[in-house]
């Protein structure tokens, strides 16, 4: 139990690292130099927002796959008896759930920090690092539940 309590403790640090990476590498982004060229906004690439954000989506990436190589992703190898389990389906659920939330977190923090390689311009500014840091938070609490359930149901199925 201890152990359990430990690792979601350390899922919850790395996603709150991310998150607040995120967050930072936009504020470094935002204080970047800009020309507004009648519809388009240009701006200078950011190396500290590049650096930053990629590292946000590392931490993201280590908060994703702690879970799932501990428990193996169980969640996909249930037989047709165990699928009638509410513990079973809830867990699937969540793990479905969760790999989305990474999906588009993970990409909105690929994409904000590659913004940042070159010189860019667009017809409207995406906080797409500030958002990706968001749903990192959103990540965590998923991610959590997820390997309560999956280390939860794990006796009943063995």
């Amino acid at each position: 139990m201890a152990t359990k309590g430990r690792l979601c403790m350390a899922i919850l640090a790395l996603d709150f690292c991310a998150g607040m990476l995120a967050i930072q590498a936009q504020a470094v982004e935002n204080k970047a130099k800009r020309v507004a060229v009648m519809f388009l906004r240009c701006k200078d690439p950011v190396y500290r927002a590049y650096h930053l954000g990629l590292a946000a989506a590392a931490f993201l990436f280590v908060a994703h796959a702690i879970p799932y190589f501990l428990t193996g992703c169980g969640c996909i190898y249930y037989s047709r008896q165990d699928m009638d389990s509410i513990r079973a389906s809830i867990n699937r659920k969540l793990a479905v759930f969760s790999w989305m939330v990474f999906g588009v977190a993970f990409w909105l923090l690929l994409a904000g920090a590659m913004s940042n390689t070159k010189n860019s311009c667009w017809f409207i500014h995406f906080d797409t690092l500030a958002v990706g840091g968001n749903t990192c938070f959103i990540h965590a609490v998923i991610t959590i539940a997820y390997y309560v359930t999956a280390t939860a149901a794990a006796p009943e199925f063995a």
